[in-house]
């Protein structure tokens, strides 16, 4: 290893021997496992311990992540990515400030290890610009330097950086202070995604309770009520069982699919029993609403391969919104033929309909739209539903109708023995 000079708009040159280095392409740096796969690699190579002397062999297991390496030396540049490279991390090289940016922009890697002191753009400069265009930015950087310059360093610190290492580096030094700070962020990586799950589940089973919830609270509302008709108090207190139940089932599915109990054996659904379950369920609500179904079952039986439940949670949300938005308008539930090997679960209301201009914020997540009466959901309900829709090879639209009001459409493939079981 041969002697490192640098200096204000100078880089420094580290002789060491050189390896073969992968160019750079567009989209390289890529996910090259699972995210569980890779925290528990990158959570082994902070414990391992380099062996001096042949450094291609210094870790038994391969590492992953990949690495931005940023240096005006050319040399520097085939030296660290040789060595990173051998270790199994994807590399990418920029031999400059403005080429660093560029390739960050394509493709955001797990690390930077940025040269501070180059010509034109120097370290500071190109971390100042990182931080002001991808705010806030989420990779570790690691500047490399042959400054002793205390000062110097604290400046660093102060900038953003996670560490230094100086030049000359021994590699093992190198790759130790790699290995820590990658584990680091794909451990960082992998708790802020439990927590986004997290969070998402509570969301969804919240979002899901809600319609049950509020046929309890329905129906024990109009039994509290004096005015009660007496032929009618079997029905609310089914509505009140029935719905407490369905509350229950949802809490135990979403319990099973977190343990990995959830066998997902029925992927079938019958529309026409759909329709009927949705007018048994809804029709006191719809005429509480001044609401008057119209139902349209299909000629031949129709099943469509989704779990049944899952079909209900989705239909009657769109009931629940044109009973809020499209109150005393007709409701119309309908099953018909869709595309070739598929069929149609239709949801459509006599309302004020949906303005052309809030249409496209319909199926946002956690979007609130204006929650006044003009057929606006608060698009949690409707992101939801059409996502679970996709993942059972089905599509969710929006249609406006011409004699005035909405309509939604459910479209899914038409159930066959590959989908029981």
């Amino acid at each position: 290893m041969g002697p490192a000079a640098s200096g204000p708009g100078r880089g420094a040159a580290v002789a060491l021997q050189a390896g073969h280095v992968r160019p750079y392409r567009p989209g390289q740096c890529v996910l090259l496992t699972s995210a569980r796969q890779r925290f528990a690699r990158g959570t082994d190579q902070g414990n391992r311990t380099p062996t001096s002397g042949n450094h291609s062999g210094m870790n038994s297991v391969p590492a992953t992540g990949c690495i931005l390496v940023v240096d005006d030396q050319s040399a520097n540049l085939r030296v660290v990515s040789s060595l990173l490279s051998r270790q199994g991390y994807t590399v990418l090289v920029a031999g400059n400030g403005d080429e660093a940016l560029a390739t960050y922009a394509e493709s955001v890697p797990d690390l930077i290890l940025l040269d501070m002191m180059m010509p034109g753009m120097d370290g500071f400069d190109v971390l100042a610009a990182l931080r002001s265009r991808h705010a806030p930015l989420r990779t570790p950087v690691i500047f490399v330097t042959a400054a002793q310059d205390r000062e110097l360093l604290l400046r660093a610190f102060d900038a953003g950086v996670v560490d230094y290492v100086t030049k000359p580096f021994l590699p093992e030094e190198l790759l130790a202070r790699v290995n820590a700070h990658i584990g680091l962020k794909l451990t960082r990586d992998r708790l802020e995604r439990v927590a986004r799950e997290r969070e998402e589940l509570v969301n969804l089973v919240a979002h899901d309770l809600k319609n049950p919830i509020s046929s309890v609270l329905f129906a024990s509302d109009i039994l509290r009520n004096d005015g009660c008709r007496p032929e009618r108090v079997p029905r609310y207190l089914d509505m009140i069982h029935e719905s407490a139940d369905d509350a229950l089932g949802y809490i135990r599915h979403y319990l099973e699919r977190q343990s990995g109990a959830c066998t997902g054996d029925n992927h079938r659904a019958d529309l026409g029993r759909t329709l009927d379950w949705l007018v048994q369920r809804y029709e006191m609500q719809l005429e509480a609403h001044g609401i008057h179904i119209e139902l349209q079952r299909p000629a031949i039986s129709a099943t469509v391969g989704i779990d049944e439940r899952v079909l209900r949670q989705v239909s009657e949300n769109l009931v629940t919104n044109a009973m809020k938005y499209a109150p005393g308008a007709p409701l119309l539930l309908a099953a018909r033929a869709g595309a070739p090997g598929f069929w149609q679960l239709v949801v459509a209301d006599r309302g004020p309909g949906i303005p052309p201009l809030r249409q496209r914020e319909l199926f946002k997540p956690f979007t609130r739209l204006h929650d006044g009466n003009d057929g606006i959901s608060s698009g949690l309900g409707l992101s939801l539903a059409k996502q679970i829709i996709a993942d059972a090879g089905g599509q969710l639209w929006y249609e406006t109708r011409k004699s005035g009001g909405a309509r939604f459409v459910i479209e899914l493939p038409e159930a066959t023995d590959a989908t029981t079981g």
